[in-house]
């Protein structure tokens, strides 16, 4: 039987169809326009996974279930996005509404945590099947994060927890979009690495970096201190060093907390794979609580890339139990 994975993003919906050994059949999009009412938002989802279903030649309720990845704190129980501000959403009842507009039964619908149903689509089908216990950090826009513990999502009282991106790591640090300061969001989120990379552009005119942006400061992306490090630059080496050195602290801080068996690293920074793993590893090793007395936990490259949402949500709305 197939199910279906709903990933609700800021920028655009996804849903794709998937099979019991967590492959995607088909998969479609749509614009989110989040500056809409929720209700509006939900009636384009619905519509799309009607037309999704129809597209393989189904009727949206021939599917086993229906898992929903959204942004925000999520409430599993009663089915409700409590609060997001990716997309101004709070206190809506989601599951409700999908059930409504779609035609399928709301008690075969399961909701989660975006980042947390990424880790777990990472844990069933992605670089860390097989362990028991895994996290999934993913750097984009901000530091999302997703924790399994002994093959359950961890996700606190209030179905708010894991979110790692939080954690100070310096003290009366960088501001974070939190109203924190000094959160491991605030130095290893690409929006971070921009920042930083613009400062290191207006500090060094005769940097590689303002050629490759063509010393248009709103042309530097998250790759482009990689880019010019890679020809020898050394202000962008300077920045690549020093993002990841934060980012070994964070990850050194999880694991001392959680000790996995695996940490995925997913978002557009895990193409860059070779280069965290001699910049990251390292320090990571030294850093980490009984660092030659205990077994170690295994740094590698999240798998499902931008799939790891519709695939999660999917295998979330099955079983939330890996085996």
């Amino acid at each position: 039987m197939y199910s279906l994975g709903i990933d609700l993003g800021g920028t655009k919906i996804a849903a794709g169809i998937v099979d019991d050994n967590y492959k995607i059949i088909k998969k479609k999009s749509c614009p989110t326009n989040a500056w809409r009412q929720p209700e509006e938002i939900i009636k384009d989802m619905a519509d799309l996974c009607i037309s999704l279903c129809a597209e393989e030649g189904l009727n949206i309720n021939d599917l086993d279930s229906i898992g929903i990845a959204a942004p925000g704190t999520i409430n599993e129980k009663t089915g409700y996005i409590e609060y997001t501000n990716n997309i101004k959403i709070e206190n809506f009842n989601l599951v409700g509404t999908f059930s409504e507009y779609s035609g399928y039964e709301a008690s075969k619908i399961k909701i989660g945590n975006d980042a947390n149903l990424a880790a777990f689509g990472e844990a069933v089908a992605g670089a860390a099947k097989g362990a028991k216990s895994s996290i999934t950090i993913t750097l984009g826009t901000g530091v999302g994060s997703g924790v399994v513990v002994d093959g359950k999502l961890l996700t606190g009282c209030w179905s708010g927890g894991a979110e790692l991106g939080h954690m100070v790591i310096i003290e009366g640090g960088k501001p974070c979009t939190c109203g924190r300061h000094g959160c491991f969001e605030a130095y290893c989120s690409v929006t971070a690495l921009i920042k930083a990379t613009r400062e290191k552009c207006l500090a060094h005119p005769e940097s590689k970096m303002n050629e490759i942006i063509e010393n248009n400061l709103d042309n530097v992306g998250g790759k482009t201190a990689f880019q010019a490090m890679y020809s020898g630059d050394v202000p962008a080496k300077e920045v690549i060093e020093e993002y990841m050195y934060h980012l070994a602290t964070g990850i050194a801080n999880i694991i001392n907390i959680f000790q996995p068996e695996i940490l995925c690293i997913g978002g557009g920074l895990s193409n860059e794979g070779e280069i965290i793993a001699n910049m990251v590893i390292p320090t990571v090793a030294s850093e980490v609580y009984s660092a030659d007395k205990v077994l170690k936990t295994k740094i590698v490259m999240a798998q499902l890339a931008n799939n790891a949402g519709i695939i999660g949500a999917a295998a979330y709305s099955k079983k939330q139990e890996i085996e």
